[in-house]
């Protein structure tokens, strides 16, 4: 690869210790993850197409697709039978459909959101792969959010983040819908619980959007059919970069297998409110990362991109009523970002284990 490289490749000990024996193939992917990020996660959306086109599409492994807030929506569409046209709506209509006025309101925001929760759907029911298990991560208030959604409210529970995570489960619990077998999400884990609902076409919709609702941008999703009552809030709350016990997937019979992580960052910050705080912010080494392949975007890459970045959630502001020159920025970087993905899937199909970093 000459010149700057487009890419960093970062992987648990026995990711590395896999690739370096057999390579990377599809049947050896047993999840890929999808985090939360807002406008970053359309950067991946040509990665997702192109590693539908060459390698899911006629795959018969089990895999499970899991994601939070926009990469619930990623994962959504990249599910389904058509997942090339899916994504292209998702992408369009996040790029496209959120013209807000000077001060949208939480119910404007809401509404745009909920066209791209469609657009990820899809025609009702949500139809998916075989073999593709699918799960959207959300969070529900609890304890002192619940029916609350005033800045003071979660004003308080940011500063029981600060404290530890284990007292934001106070305030938040984990509620995964899932459709297929799941295996990461078979069991509590941590101090957020658990509670797995099936996803089907009568919550689809609202739990799509529940897992892309932020706070106090966007009204609240209420009482999501087949789930338990009450409001529901973005799954990166509680799961921004989806830090999970992957070995329940990857260590399975007959043989060992890995976790594609396809992300905008080179390190996993466990929850959204997590990411101002440094010592929880990168943390290295966690032994749920063990077997985690992990292809971000290089800084160099990043670097030439309009704005010498991702499109990130500030571009509203930066740009405000000119809906017209943030369109162009955003679908300038998006396409950029299928260089990205086509180093990644050459990379792939000829691994290099030097160009890999520990996690």
């Amino acid at each position: 690869m000459s010149g700057d490289p487009v890419m960093v490749l970062r992987a648990g000990p026995s990711a590395m210790r896999h690739i370096e024996r057999h390579g990377v193939s599809v049947a050896d992917v047993a999840c890929i993850p999808a985090a939360a990020g807002g406008p970053k996660g359309l950067a991946l959306i040509p990665f997702d197409q192109l590693l539908y086109r060459e390698w899911l599409q006629h795959s018969t492994a089990p895999i499970e697709l899991v994601g939070a807030s926009v990469g619930a929506w990623r994962m959504a569409a990249l599910a389904r039978p058509d997942a090339s046209k899916a994504l292209a709506d998702v992408r369009d209509t996040y790029v496209r459909d959120q013209d807000y006025r000077v001060r949208p309101t939480p119910d404007d925001v809401a509404a745009a959101c909920r066209r791209i929760a469609c657009a990820a759907r899809g025609p009702s029911p949500l139809e998916l792969r075989p073999g593709v298990t699918l799960s959207v991560v959300t969070s529900r208030a609890r304890g002192p959010l619940h029916g609350r959604s005033s800045r003071a409210a979660f004003g308080r529970a940011v500063l029981s983040n600060a404290l530890s995570r284990d007292r934001l489960a106070g305030y938040l619990e984990r509620v995964v819908f899932s459709a297929g077998t799941p295996g990461i999400f078979a069991a509590p884990y941590d101090a957020f619980g658990l509670r797995l609902v099936p996803l089907d076409p009568a919550n689809a919709e609202d739990a799509l959007l529940a897992s892309g609702t932020i706070p106090l941008l966007c009204s609240p999703v209420r009482d999501v059919a087949g789930a338990p009552p009450g409001d529901y809030w973005d799954g990166a709350l509680v799961d921004y970069h989806l830090l999970l016990p992957y070995e329940r997937v990857t260590r399975r019979e007959p043989r060992p297998r890995l976790v594609l992580y396809p992300h905008f960052n080179d390190y996993v910050t466990p929850g959204w409110l997590d990411k101002h705080l440094p010592w929880r912010r990168a943390p290295r080494g966690h032994p749920w990362l063990d077997d985690v392949l992990l292809v971000a975007p290089s800084p160099a890459f990043l670097a030439r991109l309009p704005n010498g970045k991702l499109p990130d959630r500030q571009d509203f502001y930066r740009y405000g009523q000119d809906h017209a020159a943030r369109i162009r920025a955003w679908e300038r970087a998006i396409a950029e970002c299928g260089r990205f993905a086509e180093a990644v899937m050459a990379w792939l199909a000829r691994p290099d284990p030097g160009l890999l970093r520990p996690i």
